[in-house]
């Protein structure tokens, strides 16, 4: 069994104790969870409960909510995929930061863009690794300074990235090649090997990353039974027949 959904076993007492009573809903905390997000972007520590919490905290008393915050925390969640974290935080974002730009909007600086707009970046990025379209992925973060800008506050957003690319597909495939795997990581050379080799623990065989046998990507037959008994079945076949015409 999984660990509980609000466990995060960096969280500070002081963050679990206003988790755990009334002050989660009171606005004089805010502060205190906005710090608690760029810890965890320094540190590269994860607490989703207590960013939603935030998050919600910001619906109550939008006057009191910070861009650069939902946007970290968004940020924070990326890293997590293929969890459900990122939609989590989206739906508890205004429904005008969500609606879809104009095309014909202005496209502001790194630094000057709207929320919505940021968003918006962000939600791609996500699509594309839902998609598994890692390569994809790369190409648009290094397409625009704005993502560039967003990610900033996050150490270690990219190698982070790349730990979970290689997580989820090693749940997946036992076997991939080796200039497609370099696509996905967005890394080459000595980089590449040293990921695959001292990160991961895979080995390089004739172009090919072998990947480990685990419990997701094993092969497995199947075998399915309808234990259906002949009483049901007659009684099927009768109901059919006093249909009236």
């Amino acid at each position: 069994m999984g660990a509980p959904f609000d466990y995060a076993p960096e969280r500070p007492e002081h963050i679990q104790n206003i988790l755990d009573g009334l002050d989660r809903y009171n606005p004089e905390t805010t502060g205190v969870f906005q710090d608690y997000v760029m810890q965890q972007c320094e540190s590269q520590t994860y607490d989703c409960y207590a960013n939603l919490a935030l998050l919600k905290l910001y619906q109550f008393n939008p006057h009191l909510a910070r861009d650069e915050t939902i946007t970290n925390v968004l940020v924070k969640a990326l890293t997590f995929f293929p969890g459900p974290d990122f939609s989590l935080g989206l739906s508890l974002l205004p429904s005008h930061v969500l609606a879809p730009l104009s095309s014909a909007a202005h496209n502001p600086a790194a630094g000057d863009a709207p929320l919505a707009e940021a968003v918006q970046k962000l939600n791609e990025l996500r699509n594309l690794l839902e998609g598994a379209d890692y390569s994809a992925f790369w190409e648009t973060l290094n397409s625009d300074d704005l993502y560039a800008d967003l990610i900033a506050d996050v150490a270690g957003f990219e190698e982070l990235m790349r730990v979970r690319i290689a997580a989820t597909a090693s749940q997946a495939v036992r076997e991939v090649d080796e200039n497609i795997l370099q696509s996905w990581l967005n890394l080459s050379g000595s980089e590449f090997e040293h990921f695959v080799g001292s990160v991961c623990g895979w080995n390089v065989e004739d172009g090919k990353i072998k990947i480990p046998l685990n419990k997701d990507n094993e092969a497995k037959g199947t075998v399915v039974r309808e234990n259906v008994n002949f009483d049901q079945f007659s009684r099927v076949i009768k109901r059919a027949y006093e249909q009236p015409a």
